[in-house]
């Protein structure tokens, strides 16, 4: 019964506020988060602080639940906003390890109640893109990215020019994906720390080293 008590106060709250007058919008947004926050708790590496929006997440919700798409202005406000927090690599290097890269691209584990502090996360990509070419499941939400450096001219021309704006904007789109689409569904993946700055590079060359199965 005392679980139940918050719950109750923000019911009895609603009650009360609709025997009154029927709530405004933004009275409904503050209870109905309030009781949200009730239904969640601690535990492990999760924190109810993940309910939290930053403005980009705030935007775009209200965006999506309006079912109108940002104005031009909106959305570029967000991706500088976005661009602006990537960080690129500390070494310069971009290209990692592809056989590393799709371990981490084809594993979902992570950023779980079970999970341990430490754990390398996975970046899940296959749970919604096409990686290579012998993959008979895979997710459709993002676009297929076999041959991803062969498309973009990497594979044959390696250092070139068109190759190493190609290969910044990779690690960009890996590191925040709104910085490119102010509201992508892509995960702001070394952003909100999902990938360490290793794990992005790795990804990188999954999709741009030749000898990767993307580009197969």
């Amino acid at each position: 019964m005392k679980k139940m008590k918050p719950y109750l106060g923000a019911l009895t709250a609603l009650l009360v506020v609709g025997c009154t007058s029927f709530p405004s919008a933004p009275e409904l947004d503050r209870l109905s988060a309030d009781i949200m926050r009730m239904s969640f708790r601690n535990d492990g590496l999760v924190k109810v602080d993940r309910l939290t929006q930053d403005e980009t997440n705030r935007v775009c919700s209200a965006a999506d639940v309006a079912g109108k798409p940002l104005d031009e202005v909106a959305a570029s406000a967000i991706q500088t906003i976005n661009f602006n927090t990537i960080k690129w690599p500390s070494d310069g290097n971009f290209v990692g390890d592809w056989k590393e890269g799709e371990k981490i691209a084809q594993s979902g584990r992570g950023l779980t109640w079970t999970d341990e502090p430490g754990q390398a996360n996975g970046g899940n990509c296959y749970n919604c893109h096409q990686i290579a070419k012998d993959e008979i499941s895979f997710g459709t939400i993002g676009p297929s990215l076999y041959n991803y450096g062969k498309l973009r001219g990497i594979v044959d021309d390696p250092d070139g020019p068109a190759a190493k704006a190609i290969i910044t904007y990779t690690w960009g789109k890996i590191w925040n994906a709104k910085a490119y689409n102010a509201c992508s569904n892509m995960p702001r993946a070394g952003h909100m720390g999902i990938l360490t700055e290793a794990q992005v590079r790795h990804v990188v060359a999954l999709l741009v080293d030749p000898k990767s199965p993307v580009n197969q």
